[in-house]
């Protein structure tokens, strides 16, 4: 007997996520003993001294299970965003919440909504439930806002909107979101996956929207600026009444007690954000004067990452990245054959990242 025949149908059909590749398994498969990771948008700074010491308290209490309702981290986060401890859901990353969101909210008769070169994690969230995909296709390698409005039909249940955008890095402005927002019927939910949001620079706080759209979801994390993505946390502000529905359903103890004590003290680490976002805001740079010296076209990113374009297969100089020891994410997954996208790392890395580069493409000519 085949065990896959009686798994659920639209399991069978999902691909896995494919993460970025760990440095040991390249340094397994090419023998590179000096490798650089700029695949995966994590922070290159480190964790903050504080989450350290915070994880290093918390140690002592490893025999016990941890809070299952997470009081003190939500409380730290009702202070820090002015909202109440009820409208939050805490997540093991925030791919655990938006599993949890699409199980709440979708069936096998519903619409999923997303756009074209967006996070993977939303069409397979909503394959996994049998729900029905609706991908619109990018305006400038971002949402089409106008698109994705005109395309709600009374099937559609959810719709996902990354800003910035995972892979390509593309910002929708506060007043588009807003305006959409308006525009959304109120018995669809859209959710707002703001995971790279502490990298930009817009003055308005969409966490203010929560009291007019009880609707909206929005999402974050602890992985990206904060520097704590090996402990998976997330989390999600919403109204309390969506708030008690995912968390009916989530597990208990999704996130452990050392990933919430460094969590809590990331949050009151305001230099350590500052100093992530100005290193982030000069390997940008950095990138962008190199990709122009090469002649390459880009994506304009908010976010710690950029795409650039090879003119050529990704694949390719991927590969040939790989036997120079730098890591990087292709996104032909994403309808993106010609593009890399490369997390920003510390100067020295970046650097060398574009040395290796303007080999491999001297190479592939």
């Amino acid at each position: 007997m085949n065990l896959c025949d009686i798994a659920v149908e639209s399991v069978m059909g999902l691909q896995p996520y494919v993460p970025g590749k760990p440095i040991e398994e390249l340094q397994r498969q090419y023998g590179v003993r000096d490798v650089i990771k700029l695949a995966s948008n994590e922070s290159p700074i480190g964790p903050s001294q504080a989450s350290l010491a915070a994880i290093a308290l918390a140690t002592r209490d490893l025999t016990r299970y941890p809070d299952g309702n997470g009081f003190s981290l939500k409380q730290a986060l009702a202070e820090k965003f002015q909202v109440d401890a009820a409208q939050i859901t805490l997540g093991n990353g925030s791919n655990d919440i938006l599993e949890l969101i699409a199980r709440c909210f979708a069936t096998a008769e519903d619409e999923v909504m997303f756009a074209q070169h967006a996070f993977a994690v939303y069409p397979l969230v909503a394959q996994a439930i049998g729900a029905k995909l609706l991908e619109v296709p990018a305006k400038d390698y971002g949402h089409d806002l106008s698109a994705m409005q005109h395309a709600i039909t009374a099937n559609t249940k959810l719709i996902f909107i990354a800003n910035p955008n995972n892979p390509t890095g593309t910002y929708l402005p506060a007043k588009e979101v807003h305006s959409f927002l308006k525009a959304v019927p109120h018995n669809v939910i859209v959710v707002l996956d703001e995971a790279y949001v502490e990298y930009g620079d817009e003055e308005v706080n969409s966490i203010d929207w929560l009291s007019d759209f009880p609707n909206l979801i929005i999402c974050r994390t602890f992985s990206k600026a904060y520097g704590l993505a090996g402990l998976r946390v997330g989390f999600a502000l919403s109204s309390s009444e969506i708030a008690d529905l995912l968390n009916r359903l989530r597990q208990p103890f999704n996130v452990n007690h050392l990933a919430m004590c460094a969590a809590i003290a990331a949050l009151g680490d305001e230099d350590y954000l500052q100093r992530a976002r100005q290193v982030n805001q000069q390997g940008m740079q950095q990138y962008i004067d190199g990709f122009n010296e090469l002649g390459l076209n880009y994506i304009p990113s908010k976010a710690n990452f950029i795409c650039v374009d090879v003119a050529t297969n990704a694949a390719d100089i991927y590969e040939k990245l790989l036997q120079q020891g730098v890591i990087v994410r292709p996104v032909a997954g994403y309808g993106l054959p010609t593009h890399l996208r490369i997390s920003i790392g510390l100067e020295h890395e970046n650097q060398r990242c574009l040395e290796a580069l303007a080999n491999s493409l001297s190479e592939a000519k």
